[in-house]
């Protein structure tokens, strides 16, 4: 299981980017997309830097969107790759795999800008050897790595701790309408375009106040409507998680994309269902998606390819704040 944990801590001057192998399947054979980048005079795999407030999945779906065209949902992570820039400040950019539809790709027409000069499709084989870059070709090896192991096609649970509360000691109504304070608010609109670069499908919340709004902008972002369920209330809590797990059984039969949106002490029991579900021992990067901050989210990928939902991946993240 590949983990991977939002924002290490850098050198202040780190040039922090997010991208990732765009590919398709055609005749049952894999081909990714590589850029030729105009200025630079190279051929890489599409990514670009984090703008202000963003969250990492958010910068790479925009980026690939901006550098070819294409919008995607992101699938389970590559991990992140660390150099140095000619300049000598140093780089860390943050990779993702992400399918697009052949139907799609054949459609897509792109004409070249003082960006991008042209978008090459090739075998992964092939790719490797067009690479300008080591670190690149790196990427390329653990993409293949997840296409030989089953795991390059996945579906996400996305666990969702609510944004920044009214303390209780603070508010004479009952706990369940507690509302979001300014910072929870901007927690909730920061998280909700990386969020969305997952691709979901369904949209699960605790009837509590404090839940629905967090949810809301990635609810007016996809789309979709938000079922509201006291399962992932925190006054319906249990101690032995019956009802969560039967909750996060449900959704994970479905093999579909989904967000769940919860509170703290409800988050442990998800990720622990998730985890029993997947076929996969408690970690400390398990531990680390479940012990969600106010505004956090945890991102569990599981195997779309495999006879049972086999959870590959786990990947936490804060607001872009």
């Amino acid at each position: 299981m590949t983990p991977t944990d939002a924002r290490p801590e850098l050198a202040t001057d780190t040039v922090v980017a997010a991208g990732a192998v765009v590919w398709k399947l055609v005749d049952g054979k894999v081909r990714v997309l590589l850029v030729h980048r105009t200025q630079h005079k190279d051929v890489t795999i599409p990514k670009g830097k984090v703008d202000p407030g963003e969250t990492l999945p958010q910068t790479a779906v925009r980026e690939i969107q901006e550098e070819t065209g294409f919008d995607v949902d992101l699938g389970a992570p590559l991990g992140s790759v660390e150099y140095t820039l000619p300049n000598g400040r140093p780089k860390i950019v943050h990779y993702w795999s992400a399918e697009v539809d052949p139907g799609a790709a054949e459609r897509h027409s792109y004409e070249a800008n003082g960006e991008i000069l042209a978008l090459e499709w090739l075998p992964i084989a092939k790719a490797a050897k067009h690479l300008t870059y080591e670190h690149d070709a790196d990427v390329l090896d653990r993409f293949a790595a997840q296409v030989e192991a089953g795991h390059a096609r996945t579906f996400a649970l996305v666990v969702l701790r609510h944004g920044k509360a009214m303390p209780h000691e603070q508010w004479d109504g009952p706990d369940h309408t507690r509302p979001l304070l300014h910072r929870g608010i901007e927690q909730s609109l920061s998280v909700a375009g990386g969020i969305a670069a997952y691709g979901p499908e369904r949209l699960v919340s605790s009837t509590a106040a404090r839940c629905l709004s967090t949810i809301g902008p990635t609810a007016a972002i996809t789309g979709l409507d938000v079922k509201a369920s006291a399962t992932l209330s925190q006054d319906a809590w249990r101690g032995d998680g019956a009802r969560v797990s039967a909750a996060v059984a449900k959704r994970i039969a479905k093999r579909q994309s989904v967000v769940m949106c919860s509170h703290g002490p409800v988050i442990p029991q998800i990720i622990e269902a998730a985890a029993s579900l997947g076929g996969a021992t408690i970690t400390r990067d398990l531990r680390r998606s479940a012990a969600l901050g106010t505004g956090e989210f945890s991102v569990l990928h599981f195997s779309l390819e495999s006879e049972t939902p086999w959870l590959v991946a786990v990947e936490t993240h804060s607001s872009g704040l």
